[in-house]
């Protein structure tokens, strides 16, 4: 194996790195938290120059993609200023961004210029009373103005992701393609994934598996299997009606996409994740402050943890709960 590439027990390259920037978010989406969240803190949480350090060891070790999340990236303080420094490490091909869009009215630009190269937006809803009601506290109008400043920003491929819920909003799945249509934007919709204890609804109820949503939006479109990859976990289908358009499906249950997988991820507290779905896990935010300028100690530590790697995340749809740590812990 060559020095400069992570490779997982299974002969996985590791070249996608999705790193949470912070556990708070200024929305409380039913599938990711509890309503009242007590969140970290603050020194308990990564700063601004070790997610650098990280990031910067991980493009180092061949890693090609960056994904900065949350909770909310955008309320971190500072986060622009971060994406510029990791922006231009040498060796990294795309540095993106998931985000609810809520401050991207005043931040998209910035964000571009900062040499982010794509947004994910989630948007669940059309509907601005079960927006409200699946985010708690979101404004529809907000996101949809966040969603057209990132397009005046000159954001390229930016994608919407909708998380589907069976009797809540499984019907917009065709109005919500409309929409993407309309402004030029692909969208991805994903089974939930049973993290953290929630109270808000039954999971087992709410699921919605990939081929339901597929086999509705083929009652009004044509859809074609593509190919194509983002180094993400999306299985991806043109429309015969708008081929610029990309629909993609995250399908942790239905559809196992483990065998292929080639990312792991840091928490908010720095703890590298090797699965979204498991436990292991490796202290990186105990190295960085321990030795605070050791690289090569980070380095070791790095490929250490992949002999943690599972093959396999084990989902079930029954409704149990296998990891107790909510989304915004883990980084979307």
């Amino acid at each position: 194996m060559p020095d400069n590439e992570l490779v997982d027990s299974f002969n996985r390259k590791i070249t996608y790195l999705r790193m949470s920037v912070t556990d708070r978010c200024d929305f409380r989406c039913v599938y990711c938290m509890a309503e009242d969240m007590e969140f970290l803190p603050r020194q308990n949480i990564l700063t601004l120059e070790e997610l650098f350090q990280i990031a910067q060891q991980f493009v180092a070790l061949g890693v090609q993609k960056i994904r900065l999340t949350g909770g909310e990236p955008l309320v971190r303080n500072g986060i622009v200023k971060l994406c510029g420094q990791i922006a231009t490490l040498p060796g990294l091909r795309e540095l993106c961004m998931s985000t609810n869009g809520s401050q991207l009215t005043h931040m998209a630009k910035p964000l571009h210029d900062a040499g982010v190269s794509r947004l994910n937006i989630s948007l669940d809803s059309l509907n601005s009373q079960l927006f409200k009601s699946l985010t708690r506290t979101g404004d529809l109008s907000r996101v949809i103005a966040g969603i057209d400043a990132a397009l005046a920003a000159d954001f390229r491929h930016t994608k919407l992701n909708c998380v589907v819920l069976k009797g809540r909003n499984d019907t917009e799945v065709v109005d919500l393609v409309r929409f993407a249509i309309d402004r030029q934007l692909d969208i991805s919709f994903i089974e939930e994934m049973p993290l953290g204890v929630i109270t808000e609804h039954q999971r087992n109820e709410s699921y919605c598996s990939s081929d339901e949503v597929r086999a509705r939006l083929s009652e009004v479109f044509t859809l074609i299997k593509s190919a194509e990859s983002t180094q993400g976990p999306s299985s991806y289908w043109r429309i015969a009606e708008a081929p610029n358009i990309r629909i993609g499906f995250i399908s942790p249950h239905s559809h196992n996409f483990c065998g292929s997988c080639n990312r792991v991820r840091v928490t908010v507290e720095g703890r590298l994740l090797l699965c979204l779905g498991n436990e292991h896990s490796s202290d990186l935010k105990q190295i960085l402050r321990s030795y605070p300028a050791d690289s090569e100690r980070l380095d070791r530590a790095i490929r250490d943890a992949m002999r943690l790697k599972p093959y396999s995340h084990h989902f079930a749809t029954n409704g149990d709960v296998q990891i107790l740590r909510f989304m915004n812990m883990t980084g979307g």
